[in-house]
């Protein structure tokens, strides 16, 4: 991360052979937004002294892109020859640069300037899961803040890739109707380290004494259908901000959001079939809704997982950022986002949600009877087991 740009040849001998899977991929398209007017070379030449001052590696992506805006600044659009392929280095440096076409040496100065802010942050923009010293005492698996008219409830079981429990969907229950009743203009679920959220917690299915299945089915049923209502009656602006992998309900659930912001690490993955189970969540209904009824198939019953640019593209996830600057960038329009006015938006949402309440009650419930049923068959519990075991001999 401490990369100046006038020691870059002996960073990009270090780099050598990874840079090879740069070369594999498209040109990263950063969703760089213009703050000024145009950056002064008193603002360029700051930027190249921040530059040093990062911490963390934003990766060779960025990287590339960081050196390509340098160039063109300082020297305009990229007219020296073409090296050769077997030159990984110097290949994937002018690809970079002649990616920028004849961007002018201002807008590239701009541009470089923007990226630079963006990887440093100014404090109020990074709050990749603001936590309260209140929050723990309230929640066990939660981190729950409000702050600057934002809610924000983060599942916070990283060790376990925040796998939902039993005891976790009464707390996230409890998390939404706090934060329904409170002065934020907009709530956030986010995930705490690599995951968003793995899904359930497989615990919950294979703890369950011989004899009590029916009993216990009924009972996870009923607490799913309330789960999944709390998110249908949710009366404010809910928006997903998945930080990593997401399986199982924590995908079928974004369906009910109102904005999916994703890191270009994320994967959305529902492999209801090869578990013996059926689409929760609403997701019978929303999913072909959004992606199509052969694009949804895919996914709910054939277990297809999806990219983030994909997930995007059907209509599943709002905006997808480089993971580098993907808490900068998503903050920054939180907090844009939270100084609308709150009774208008609102007002807003819920107008939008009533045209299809009843309809969502109804699948929900269709949707947890079925579940019910799975539960109980031996195809189910033998496919659960299985997944189990095989997770337990990955550990």
């Amino acid at each position: 991360g401490d990369v100046l740009p006038s020691e870059f040849g002996l960073w990009w001998f270090r780099c050598g052979i990874r840079l090879v899977q740069v070369l594999r991929t498209p040109v990263l398209r950063l969703h760089v937004t213009a703050r000024t007017m145009g950056a002064t070379v008193e603002d360029f030449n700051r930027a190249k002294d921040q530059l040093g001052t990062l911490k963390k590696d934003p990766g060779n992506e960025v990287k590339l892109k960081i050196y390509a805006l340098f160039k063109q600044a300082t020297q305009g659009p990229c007219n020296t020859p073409k090296p050769s392929m077997l030159d990984f280095v110097n290949k994937a440096k002018w690809d970079a640069w002649k990616s920028l076409g004849s961007v002018s040496q201002e807008e590239a100065r701009q541009k470089y300037v923007e990226l630079i802010r963006l990887l440093i942050g100014d404090e109020e923009s990074i709050q990749a899961a603001p936590t309260s010293a209140g929050s723990s005492a309230i929640f066990k698996t939660l981190l729950f803040n409000t702050e600057d008219n934002i809610t924000t409830i983060c599942l916070n079981r990283p060790e376990k890739k925040n796998a939902i429990t039993v005891p976790m969907y009464s707390e996230i229950v409890k998390a939404l109707e706090m934060a329904s009743k409170d002065d934020s203009v907009i709530t956030v679920i986010t995930g705490s380290g690599e995951y968003y959220s793995s899904g359930n917690d497989l615990n919950n299915f294979t703890s369950v004494p011989e004899g009590d299945i029916e009993k216990k089915a009924k009972d996870a049923a009923e607490l799913l259908k309330g789960f999944v209502k709390a998110f249908i009656d949710f009366p404010k602006p809910l928006i997903a901000v998945v930080n990593g992998p997401a399986i199982g309900i924590s995908v079928t659930l974004l369906g009910l959001f109102d904005v999916v912001y994703a890191t270009e690490r994320a994967t959305f993955h529902t492999p209801f079939s090869q578990l013996g189970q059926s689409p929760e969540g609403c997701s019978s209904y929303t999913f072909p809704k959004m992606m199509g009824a052969a694009k949804a198939s895919e996914v709910l019953l054939f277990n297809k997982k999806l990219t983030a640019t994909e997930a995007c593209e059907r209509g599943l996830v709002t905006e997808v950022f480089p993971d580098a600057t993907f808490q900068i960038e998503v903050w920054k329009w939180l907090k844009a986002y939270s100084k609308l006015p709150r009774n208008s938006l609102a007002l807003s949402k819920q107008l939008m949600r009533a045209v299809e309440k009843e309809h969502l009650y109804a699948v929900n419930a269709q949707e947890v009877q079925r579940l019910a049923e799975c539960w109980q068959s031996d195809e189910c519990l033998n496919a659960i087991v299985n997944s189990f075991f095989q997770a337990k001999a990955k550990l």
